[in-house]
């Protein structure tokens, strides 16, 4: 990604909810193709608990543009794709929306047709497919987030350490590698700045002395630390930054080793046309619309995440806090061909190595 090859330096920013509800999808593949509908499977974090996310307003301003509803579905990147596939026999998605390596596995499995959207050229090469088969359409990076009322100034965690020191006994939860993207991230994460799979597998066992437990949602854990029953958890960016709103507790930080600077990746949105989508006419208008100048223009002011197209230079309060946050960050670029290849292996083992 255009951003993911600086370093930046890390600030102390809040962040809040941006959880969303879930729409009933649309009819099978009998619908008409020309019905006024499309359905999308996305990953949580870009629509607004109170209505007021980045996808509120996407598919409002998209409705009152074409006359075609949004009927939206969400749950984990790996939960979505695991629906999809199921259905491949009588398709309900129109487009599948996750963060990596998920998106990478729909391609492997199937689900997605090649389709380039309207200004997709101007999405960095890393942050889409060379085949068309995805694009990114909101750019984002991993995190950790903090109770800083609990853990204000110097008790604030740095390290990967920190956290399995006995403050934090029963206070840490991280959601489960696999099943959400955010959860994946831990792994990759870990075994990055642990030098290795080995490594990182023995770090995740230690830390499972404090940690409460899996979580099928990263999106869940944020009220819990603003309310101070967890003291650390994972999430992304965008995500956590846009529940600054209503959640005024939490602290985005990211992770170093001991002695070592913090690190980060790029988690971007990714989104793909579904393979025999029973609205792919109006599945292609939408991907337009999502990396229109408009909507674009809206990621950083609304949904509290970086805008996928280089062109779109935000310089609002919002885009200029976000930068903040990952300043002097060091962002590194995970494999995601291996990580989709060996992600059921990598999983397996974290499974072992923690006992869940």
């Amino acid at each position: 990604m255009s951003r993911a090859t600086q370093l930046r330096t890390l600030a102390a920013v809040t962040g809040g909810l941006v959880l969303a509800g879930s729409l009933t999808a649309c009819g099978g593949t009998s619908a008409a193709s020309d019905d006024k509908a499309v359905t999308v499977y996305s990953a949580d974090g870009l629509k607004g608990e109170n209505g007021d996310g980045w996808y509120d307003q996407v598919f409002k301003d998209f409705e009152k543009k074409t006359g075609i509803k949004v009927n939206y579905v969400e749950g984990g990147s790996g939960e979505m794709v695991q629906r999809a596939v199921r259905e491949k026999s009588n398709t309900q998605a129109d487009v599948l929306i996750t963060l990596p390596p998920f998106i990478q596995q729909a391609d492997a499995k199937g689900l997605l047709k090649a389709y380039e959207p309207e200004g997709a050229e101007e999405v960095d090469g890393s942050a889409k497919d060379a085949g068309g088969k995805w694009t990114a359409v909101v750019n984002n990076y991993f995190g950790f987030i903090r109770n800083k009322k609990e853990l204000p100034g110097g008790k604030a965690p740095r390290t990967w350490e920190d956290l399995t020191e006995d403050t934090y006994k029963n206070k840490v939860q991280y959601s489960t590698p696999g099943v959400a993207g955010d959860g994946t991230a831990v792994l990759i994460k870990a075994m990055h700045d642990f030098g290795g799979e080995k490594q990182a597998m023995a770090y995740l066992k230690k830390l499972q002395n404090n940690n409460v437990g899996p979580s099928a949602s990263t999106g869940k854990l944020a009220p819990k630390v603003d309310k101070g029953e967890l003291l650390a958890a994972n999430g992304d960016v965008q995500m956590n930054y846009a529940q600054s709103k209503d959640m005024p507790n939490l602290g985005i930080w990211f992770p170093a080793r001991k002695g070592g600077r913090p690190t980060t990746f790029a988690l971007p949105y990714a989104a793909g046309l579904v393979t025999n989508a029973p609205h792919s006419a109006n599945a292609r208008k939408f991907l337009d619309y999502l990396l229109s100048r408009k909507a674009q223009s809206q990621v950083s002011s609304v949904g509290g995440g970086f805008a996928a197209r280089k062109d779109i230079k935000a310089t609002d309060t919002d885009a200029i806090a976000l930068d903040r946050i990952v300043e002097g960050v060091e962002v590194f670029e995970p494999d995601w061909t291996d990580i989709s290849e060996n992600l059921p292996r990598y999983v397996a083992d974290w499974k072992a190595a923690t006992g869940s």
